[in-house]
This record gives structure tokens, sequence and C-alpha cells, in this order.
């Protein structure tokens, strides 16, 4: 084909090609735009919160008059401003106000008592708080939930072994084990005879106590004690004591308050103790038995003498009348 002079030629129109490189340009456009929203995405995430470091109560209860009866919101803003808080519920209805147009700059927080506007306690279930920057024209929802539980715990003893020992330092039956169940993870507390003595370690819904017979690092006396047992959640409430019932504190005891025997003759005497052996005394004689049963040649001339048996520092006493042949 020729052209004029001054005439500029140009190719000819074809469609083949610009429907082979249509799709190819589509692909770079969609990669590039893709491109700047990731650039943008990721320039968002480097961005500093105006709210950050929260720290939240996890659980409460408003009604166990303990500690634990309050819960915390605290957070860090970047910048001064002016805070409004709310309460809201896991609809994000609001149920309480706790603070509006509050002057807050750096580390701030917020105390919630666990009841709404008009002052009822909410219902149990999981709440957040509601955080606005006026100055910024910005709301937050932190992201940390807080239980409210008013629920007490149910708690049930299982064993008490053994119902009877001696806290004499001789490693046996020296401590009472009791064993309980709760219905939800607790902190067991032991009273011996309404006094708290025993604080569980850890949260658990089964476990054990274990008493020592001792207060203040003293051997209590030998007599019964009345056990019972409550249990503390996480949320602070407290179960109502449930009785373990009694144990008994034994050093040592002659199974007889007066024995009887001939002059001269063989007394047998059964003390009741978990010492290996025990030390005794007879008018003038003394010696050492063997526990639970030992035998004492009794004295030659009738009368009434006194019987002293020693385990570890403890004493008991018996009458024993010996009688003429």
């Amino acid at each position: 084909m020729k052209y004029a002079r001054g005439q500029e030629a140009c190719a000819p129109y074809n469609p083949g090609v610009v429907t082979r490189y249509a799709p190819a340009a589509l692909v770079a456009a969609l990669l590039t735009a893709t491109g700047f929203a990731f650039l943008h995405t990721e320039a968002l995430k480097l961005e500093t919160s105006p709210i950050r470091q929260t720290r939240v109560t996890k659980t409460f209860s408003p009604v166990c008059r303990c500690g634990s009866s309050r819960a915390r919101f605290a957070f860090r803003v970047a910048k001064p401003d002016v805070l409004s808080v709310a309460i809201v519920d896991s609809s994000g209805r609001d149920v309480r106000r706790l603070a509006t147009d509050r002057p807050g700059r750096d580390r701030v927080a917020f105390l919630w008592n666990g009841r709404d506007d008009a002052g009822s306690v909410v219902a149990d279930g999981f709440y957040r708080a509601r955080v606005r920057l006026e100055l910024q024209e910005q709301t937050f929802l932190l992201p940390n939930l807080v239980r409210v539980d008013t629920k007490k715990p149910a708690l049930e003893p299982v064993s008490v072994r053994p119902r009877t020992f001696s806290p004499d330092g001789d490693r046996r039956a020296d401590r009472v084990t009791v064993r309980y169940r709760v219905d939800e993870p607790a902190r067991a507390l032991l009273s011996v005879n309404g006094v708290q003595r025993v604080v569980g370690a850890s949260l658990r819904p089964t476990g054990e106590l274990v008493w020592y017979g001792k207060v203040g690092g003293t051997s209590l006396p030998a007599r019964r004690y009345a056990l019972a047992l409550t249990a503390v959640d996480r949320a602070g409430n407290r179960s109502l004591p449930v009785k373990a019932g009694p144990v008994r504190i034994r050093y040592v005891e002659l199974a007889a308050p007066v024995l009887r025997t001939n002059a001269g003759g063989v007394l047998r005497v059964r003390v009741l103790t978990d010492a290996r052996r025990v030390s005794w005394r007879l008018g003038k004689r003394k010696g050492v038995g063997k526990a639970p049963l030992f035998r004492v040649r009794a004295p030659r001339a009738p009368g009434r003498y006194r019987l002293v048996v020693t385990a570890y520092g403890h004493r008991a006493g018996a009458f024993v009348v010996v009688a003429a042949p």
C-alpha cells in the first residue's frame, strides 16, 4: 500500500490482536490494585491503636461480699482524650454507664460493681466495656470479656480418714485427710470447731485437704473435733458449710480405767495408741511394754495402785486393784 508524502503510516486495525492482549491487561490491573490494597492494610496494622494494654477482671461476683465483688477495666490511651465508658451485654445492649466525658491520659481504670443503671444486679453471663474517645470521635469495644457469676458452688465430702489420729510426730497416723468434690472449680477450706484451719492450694472440682492436728506448730489436746468444709469459686462465691463429721485426736489411752488381779499375778494391759512401744510405771516398778497388749507382774501386797502408761510424752492412767490370793 502506498501513502502520500507527509502522511503518517499506521498499522491497520486487527481485532484479533486486541482480543488476545485484553485479558493480560486486566490481570495486571487487578494485581496492581491488590498490591495497593495490601500495602494499605499493612500500613493500618502499623498504626498505633489509641487504646492498648487492656487489663480486665475475668470473673467476679457482685454478691460475694469479698475482694472480688467488683470488676476492674484498665487500659492505656495513646494521647489525652475525653472518655465515655459503658458496659454492654453479649447482645451489645447497654446495661451500665460507668463514665461520661471524663478526662483521661496514659493509664486509666474504671470499676464496675455488677449492677445496671437502676442499681439491680445484672444476670449471670459475659459482658465487656465500650469506650468512646470523644476528641477523636472513635468508639472501641474492648475485646476482653468479663464474666458475672453469682452462683454458689455445691460441695460434698467424699471421705475422712482416719477418724482417729495422733499428731505426735512418729509418722504413724499423724494426720487426717479429707477428700471432697465440687460442681465447679473451687478452692476448698477446712474448718475445725468453727475455725478455719486449712486452705486448699488450687481451684479444682475434686481434691483433698490434710489437717495435722496442730495450731501454730503445737499439737492439740486429745479430744473430739468437728470438721466442716466450704468451697470458694473463681468469682468469690462461697458455698454453705458442709459437715464432714467428727475426728478424734488420741495419743495414748488404756482400754479400761480399772484393772483387777490377784497379788503377784500377771496383769494384762491393753493400750490404745499408734506407738509401737510404751513406757509404764506401777507402784515402784517400771518398764517398757509392746503395744497394743503387754503384761505386768502385779504387786505381791494387796491394795490399790496407780498404773501410768507413757508414749511420746503423753500419758494415760488407770487404777489397779490387787486382791489377796
